[in-house]
């Protein structure tokens, strides 16, 4: 489009050219030759009124055309963010699950095996070995546990279930680990329930 006007532009300009060029001079001036020329003239205001809005139209045409190539570029990363994500955590939910498992292996291993009889004592060596592979296998995908007593209070990892007032420690600092946080990676899929110092 904006090719062809620029061609019609440019014959037209040829033609007042050629126009100026036979134009007789003086008296023999023809009333018709300034006729044409002022046709000429509007002709051509006519087409670079049109070249110019289709310039603009042109213009408007490769901004959405960037538009859209930029939001095409922030889909794909998006989607890639995505991908690597769920690749990431897919194994959370089975984990989540495995947790409260763990919580109670272990409780049993916290019995005193010296109020036990020999029947129950050999039942806690075979928790504590279960526990081992449980714990071992959870580590091999990531897993850690949130323990961080004596250390700063982090929202972030832990949650305050109780607060004491200890003078030897810090303000807010982790006085005891009521239960075990747990982390996938670098995600908190259970936070530490705790207790902290409260001056």
């Amino acid at each position: 489009m904006d090719k062809e006007k620029q061609e019609e532009l440019t014959e037209v300009l040829d033609e007042v050219e050629n126009t100026e060029e036979k134009k007789p001079s003086g008296k023999d001036k023809c009333h018709c030759d300034g006729k044409k020329k002022k046709e000429l003239e509007n002709k051509i205001k006519d087409l670079e009124a049109e070249l110019k809005n289709a310039n603009e139209e042109k213009e408007k045409l490769v901004e959405k055309v960037k538009l859209a190539q930029a939001e095409l570029i922030n889909y794909r990363c998006r989607k890639d963010k995505e991908v690597q994500d769920s690749l990431k955590y897919c194994n959370q939910s089975i984990i989540t699950d495995l947790v409260p498992v763990v919580d109670n292996f272990e409780r049993a291993i916290k019995l005193d095996d010296n109020n036990l009889t020999d029947e129950l004592s050999k039942f806690l060596v075979g928790f504590k070995m279960i526990y081992s592979s449980l714990s071992g296998i959870l580590k091999t995908y990531g897993v850690e546990e949130i323990s961080r007593q004596g250390e700063i209070f982090d929202p972030n990892l832990e949650q305050a279930l109780l607060t004491d007032r200890v003078e030897e420690l810090e303000n807010e600092a982790v006085i005891e680990v009521l239960q075990k946080g747990y982390k996938l990676k670098d995600r908190v899929i259970r936070p530490a329930s705790v207790k902290i110092n409260q001056k």
